[in-house]
């Protein structure tokens, strides 16, 4: 494999990187937030998951052990859009990165979209009706997701 920006593979771990480290901080701020200011956490993502499950026409054994699995499914598939959303942007972008304030806006955008599109299309939710309150609630996440995902992945482009 290639050790510069620009090589598939490299471009490729280096977002997987950079998205690892993205999610953490998407995560850390969104919980912290459940933490400040007492909210419930998000559901979203397990019953994304139900949702999923239920059209697949798939199951996930009894009731308890089938909602124990979603609960733990629920946060893999939000783990797997905040990586998998860098990993695309790193790859597509190669060697030809954007200035990092279009990166983050394009990371920040996409990983909104990536996570929130598909539930919104699946009736898990809808952004029309979340208020000034929950578009703060789910951007601020994404703020230091996207500013994480651009400062790791710009480093690792230099490494």
């Amino acid at each position: 494999m290639s050790r510069h920006p620009g090589h598939p593979l490299t471009d490729l771990a280096n977002g997987i990187l950079a998205g690892a480290a993205a999610t953490l901080a998407r995560e850390l701020v969104s919980n912290l937030d459940v933490v400040i200011r007492a909210r419930p956490m998000s559901n979203s993502h397990e019953r994304m998951v139900h949702r999923l499950v239920a059209r697949a026409h798939l199951s996930l054994g009894p009731e308890e052990p089938a909602a124990k699995r979603r609960a733990g499914l629920g946060p893999l598939l939000g783990f797997a859009n905040g990586v998998l959303t860098v990993a695309l942007f790193a790859t597509l972008t190669g060697g030809r990165r954007p200035p990092p304030a279009v990166a983050a806006g394009l990371i920040g955008l996409g990983g909104m979209l990536v996570a929130d599109g598909p539930m919104a299309a699946m009736g898990v939710t809808n952004p029309r009706r979340w208020g000034a309150q929950g578009w703060f609630e789910d951007a601020l996440p994404y703020v230091a997701y996207s500013l994480t995902a651009v400062a790791t992945l710009y480093r690792l482009d230099r490494a």
